[in-house]
């Protein structure tokens, strides 16, 4: 099959897609934490907990939504397409119903939290495995997938920067008063955004790429994948990049709140800081790849975070004197962090074919959804890593009497290593890990493609 180059419409539909994601994944990674201790009153040691159970059932649910997709085609619309038509309105409405506060008593507030967090990661998965799947379809060519991610995650970081920078300047301004009904209307928006993004990348994305999905058994699909040694080193890049990137995009609003004494709107820009860091990120990435291997840029710039964190933890302190100091330290962290990302999302289509080529059968949706899973499951270790240091280092949520507490310079020190050190290690051991991984551009095109005849 001859390389397919796609259109800038279509890199910037599939982009799209993961603009949508993130209205989730973003409010997961750098609000939803404070959103349950400050605003919806639920206890740091609950949120953990609840965290943790909820990972079980995307054990369950990621592999099985691969299988799904990897079973069942649509003749019209291709394999992965139609989830983005058909479930794009009850993704985004469980979006808005995670972020309502019914007025409950405490085992009533943590009954809904528990069902609508469920629910809303019911609905990323089913939507998610389809769209981070769709690369391996959209084109054949690696520069063109390389080139879809960087656009991909791009938008991606453009719906975080809308998340960390409208979301809480929204919620004090449409609550009048009232965060909780702000939240709930401010992510109502996002949600919106999120279902008519779904719906733009269905329309303007082609699957083009035709592969026999072999009907091997569930239990022999999963052996298969085990095998494959770099697929599974990616498992364990997602599991603790993941991991090391939610503790601190949750702390971050601590930080700025807590730590530099800001108010709603140095919360946000500190949030958008970031994620206006990782937007430049997408580009950068594109540009060194051109110029350089992109598996040594992958850990080259994991150990470099390492440094990076210590760097800010032993020169802030928690006082408003750091404020600038710690903008510019966060920027260029957030900037180094994100820098291998897009070359993160297009291994896992090659790895796939890796495996192919290893073993002659093709195990494409498990593969998409164990990652998926891993990713989840690093979200969920990290939230729970989260709720149990802030109760550690006792951390006070604010009440009705307290709404700005004065935090301890035990639950100070603590912040600041969940924003700094304690992400790092996970961090370094990504890096650790992608040292190990062999498939570049050249290896794929010199040895994987002729093996399976792309």
């Amino acid at each position: 099959m001859k390389s397919q180059k796609l259109s800038i419409l279509e890199k910037i539909g599939y982009g799209s897609g993961d603009a949508a994601v993130n209205v989730v994944i973003s409010s997961m990674f750098l609000i939803i934490t404070y959103f349950y201790t400050d605003i919806f009153g639920i206890k740091p040691t609950d949120v953990a907990l609840m965290f943790g159970l909820v990972r079980l059932i995307d054990a369950i649910s990621d592999p099985l939504m691969g299988i799904i997709t990897d079973k069942y085609k649509s003749e019209k619309w291709g394999s992965f397409r139609p989830y983005f038509l058909y479930l794009s309105v009850p993704f985004g409405i469980s979006v808005f119903l995670t972020f309502t506060t019914p007025d409950f008593d405490y085992a009533g507030k943590l009954i809904w939290a528990y069902a609508t967090y469920i629910l809303v990661t019911l609905m990323f998965t089913s939507v998610t495995i389809p769209y981070i799947s769709l690369i391996g379809v959209l084109t054949n060519d690696p520069q063109e997938r390389l080139e879809a991610s960087g656009y991909r995650l791009f938008f991606a970081k453009v719906a975080a920067f809308g998340v960390s920078i409208l979301v809480p300047i929204m919620a004090k301004s449409l609550g009048a008063g009232n965060l909780a009904r702000g939240y709930q209307l401010a992510m109502g928006v996002m949600a919106l955004m999120g279902t008519l993004l779904f719906l733009f990348c269905f329309v303007t994305t082609k699957e083009r790429v035709e592969h026999i999905v072999e009907k091997t058994p569930y239990l022999k699909q999963l052996k298969y994948l085990v095998k494959n040694g770099q697929w599974m080193l990616l498992v364990g890049s997602c599991l603790s990049g993941t991991t090391g990137y939610v503790i601190r995009a949750s702390v971050a609003i601590y930080y700025a709140k807590y730590y530099l004494g800001g108010d709603e709107i140095v919360q946000s820009t500190f949030m958008g800081t970031g994620v206006a860091a990782a937007i430049l990120a997408m580009p950068l990435s594109t540009l060194i790849t051109k110029r350089f291997c992109k598996v040594k840029l992958f850990w080259i710039s994991q150990f470099g975070v390492g440094i990076l964190s210590a760097f800010m933890f032993f020169l802030i302190k928690p006082q408003p004197d750091s404020m600038m100091l710690a903008y510019v330290l966060y920027f260029i962290l957030s900037l180094v962090v994100d820098v291998h990302a897009p070359v993160f999302w297009t291994a896992i289509a090659e790895a796939v074919d890796y495996g192919q080529a290893q073993t002659g059968v093709r195990v494409s949706g498990l593969a998409f959804g164990g990652i998926s899973f891993a990713q989840k499951a690093g979200m969920g270790i990290a939230g729970g890593v989260v709720g149990l240091l802030l109760s550690a280092f006792n951390y006070t949520a604010p009440t009705e009497g307290i709404p700005n507490p004065v935090q301890s310079d035990t639950a100070l020190l603590g912040i600041a290593l969940m924003l700094t050190l304690i992400p790092a290690v996970f961090h370094v051991i990504n890096g650790l890990l992608i040292k190990q991984y062999k498939i570049t551009d050249e290896y794929y095109e010199t040895v994987i493609k002729a093996q399976i005849h792309i």
